[in-house]
């Protein structure tokens, strides 16, 4: 069977459950506990024959044999004590519920759509791809809000083309969602490196990859999402749960791959070098940060900056106030310019993201040694917004359409890299740099920077689709109500009244 195929099934009794008032959040959740007590249960089996990380009373087995509100009640129960199993166990039962209505209908999914199939021995590809594929129509559901997690697997794929990770390096994502960025990055290393030793394989399953996720049923997802692909075992958890900027976890990694929450504002508030200190109660200090600010994309830039090992790099999703912001925003600027070299900036369009009102683009930079001259030299641009327009649904954004930005990249040799724009030859090339003297010379050493003429404003005939163009306007009055709600946020906390 084909993950299509498993998605339409397992997605189609989703349309059942909605008409109990399930949504399509909680259906994933609870299709992610039945998934993994039937994979426990068929690990026991030859010709696995391994002994159990479920306790016997709690297992697939003891589920099956029941019906009615007998299921019902051991359901539950099984939930709850699973729950406060430490490992794996814990981190995929933790804090779990049922969320069934009818013993009927969770007596159907457990016999009919479960049982029926063997996990075990479906391809990782099959069942992996299957539940990224639930993980997606979840996210399309705006109502529930899961888009915010949910980064487009065609930008994840370009952004680990251009790292191209290699085996015994150590990969990372302080913001890891529901594991986009390390399932990338694993499926590249078994794709282009499919002659592993034994111990390169053994690491890439249980000491390659490491995520970090503020919210715990976004990180049970996570989880299941890297079992199903075969990574992380009941020894080694790849996930922890947890708010990564509160501290430095004192690891260190080779490559780190984020797209950071959306949303100016965090509960936390980071004392950096000198900086002032905050008068709110969650404050963390951090003498690793080079300025403090409650800006959270701010904070993950520094924060992953700390990550990363010496001559380690990064690929970070930023909004575009992170390139022009000033205070805190140009001091961080400054000093990534000077202590690492920041080589790169994709510019990307609007419409590929689920929360709206996003102008984001792609940051990356490789962290260097202590040095007295800056380390960034030149900062590569590839501008793929202007003129550029995608949807969600009609026009979404392909890996395809990212070919030419990988080109450019040239990761084979990224400091042997031609600008594809001329002045006179090519004024509508997509691609050039700027020296190091320039950007710190502009103003608040912005990197938000463009140079191609936007169509739309120069000939009411280039107009993008209407449809693309309401896109637009409600992303851009979504950003202007965020930018409010920040404001009345700040006016309300310091007392001051409109």
């Amino acid at each position: 069977m084909s993950p299509s195929d498993i998605t339409n099934k397992l997605w189609n009794y989703c349309h059942v459950l909605r008409d109990d008032g399930m949504s399509y959040g909680d259906y994933v959740e609870q299709l992610t506990y039945l998934l993994f007590l039937k994979m426990a249960d068929e690990r026991t089996r030859a010709p696995y024959n391994q002994p159990s990380i479920v306790p016997q009373q709690y297992s697939w087995s003891s589920l099956i044999r029941k019906d009615g509100d007998e299921l019902f009640d051991h359901y539950r129960h099984a939930l709850d004590a699973l729950g406060k199993e430490k490992g794996l166990l814990g981190l995929i039962f933790n804090k779990a519920q049922n969320k069934f209505q009818d013993p009927a209908k969770l007596r159907r999914l457990l016999v009919d759509l479960i049982d029926k199939e063997n996990w075990s021995v479906m391809s990782a590809d099959v069942k992996g791809d299957a539940y990224e594929g639930l993980l997606e129509k979840n996210a399309q559901d705006t109502k529930s809000g899961a888009g915010q997690y949910f980064t487009p697997r065609a930008l994840i794929r370009a952004m680990v083309d251009v790292m191209a990770p290699e085996p015994g390096e150590t990969i990372a994502d302080p913001a890891c969602g529901t594991g986009g960025f390390l399932l990338a990055a694993h499926q590249y290393l078994v794709d282009n490196y499919p002659n592993m030793t034994k111990p390169q394989k053994k690491a890439l399953k249980t000491k390659t990859i490491k995520g970090w996720e503020l919210v715990q049923s976004t990180a049970r997802l996570c989880a299941m999402n890297m079992l199903l692909h075969g990574i992380g075992d009941q020894e080694y958890e790849p996930i922890v749960v947890g708010d990564s900027l509160a501290a430095d976890p004192g690891d260190r990694f080779d490559i780190v791959l984020a797209n950071p929450p959306f949303g100016k504002k965090s509960g936390t508030t980071i004392i950096g070098e000198g900086g002032k200190v905050s008068k709110e109660r969650d404050t963390v200090e951090r003498d690793d940060f080079w300025a403090t600010t409650s800006n959270k994309q701010l904070n993950f830039v520094q924060h992953i900056k700390t990550l990363l090992k010496v001559n380690g790099r990064a690929a970070v999703v930023v909004p575009d106030n992170v390139l022009f912001e000033g205070g805190a925003g140009e001091t961080i600027r400054r000093k990534l310019l000077h202590e690492c070299d920041v080589h790169t900036l994709l510019r990307l369009p609007t419409g590929l993201f689920y929360a709206q009102g996003v102008k984001a683009n792609v940051l990356f930079f490789d962290k260097k040694p202590a040095s007295e001259t800056p380390w960034s030299r030149k900062l590569w641009i590839y501008d793929l917004r202007t003129n550029k327009h995608f949807t969600l649904k009609t026009n979404p954004l392909k890996r395809e359409d990212l070919d030419e930005f990988v080109k450019c990249y040239n990761p084979e040799n990224r400091h042997q890299r031609k600008a594809t724009w001329t002045p006179k030859r090519n004024p509508e090339g997509r691609w050039r740099a700027y020296d190091y003297k320039d950007l710190i010379n502009r103003d608040k050493a912005s990197l938000d920077i463009f140079w191609l003429k936007d169509d739309s404003l120069e000939d009411s005939e280039n107009l993008p689709d209407p449809a693309v163009l309401a896109a637009e306007i409600v992303e851009d009055l979504e950003a202007a109500l965020e930018q409010f709600r920040e404001i009345t946020e700040d006016l309300n906390s310091s007392g001051e009244r409109l």
